[in-house]
């Protein structure tokens, strides 16, 4: 495959189009693989990788969430949440504890050391994004922004 351009490390292929908005697909997958590149390398450095940082997001954002609120944020299952889920518990930078109004609910809170991981990671992403919004300008990463949304919402 041939090289077009190289971002964070990574070499985008030339590909064939077979379709209008395959260029818009490719740059989705490549900006992503973009933008996660560092926090990943320092996720891997911490034994951790993407499904680790995506529930240490979300819980430094909703401290004492439910697991079952958790399970539908991420839009995952309760079998793929449970081997991330325990290791963060095991390694301590989660905290679970029972809810006072229904006992059977744990609600997670994130520790020192979680918060300081879940910063560092999304640091490197913000960075990216810092960057790339600083090359085109306020309307293009409003434009971005309005795209992002709209892709969203298909949830």
């Amino acid at each position: 495959m041939a090289k077009t351009s190289q971002a964070a490390g990574l070499h985008r292929a030339s590909l064939a189009k077979l379709h209008e908005l395959d260029t818009a697909l490719e740059l989705m997958y490549y900006g992503w693989r973009g933008m996660t590149l560092e926090a990943d390398a320092y996720l891997a450095k911490q034994g951790l990788s993407r499904p680790h940082h995506r529930i240490l997001y979300v819980v430094a954002r909703r401290p004492d969430i439910a697991i079952g609120a958790l399970i539908e944020i991420l839009g995952i299952s309760k079998q793929a949440l449970n081997r991330p889920l325990n290791l963060l518990l095991e390694r301590k930078l989660l905290t679970s504890k029972r809810a006072p109004e229904q006992h059977r609910s744990k609600l997670l809170r994130l520790t020192e050391a979680g918060r300081r991981i879940e910063r560092r990671a999304s640091d490197h992403e913000r960075q990216v994004l810092r960057e790339a919004f600083a090359r085109v300008g306020a309307s293009g990463a409003a434009g971005w922004i309005g795209v992002m949304e709209a892709i969203a919402d298909n949830n």
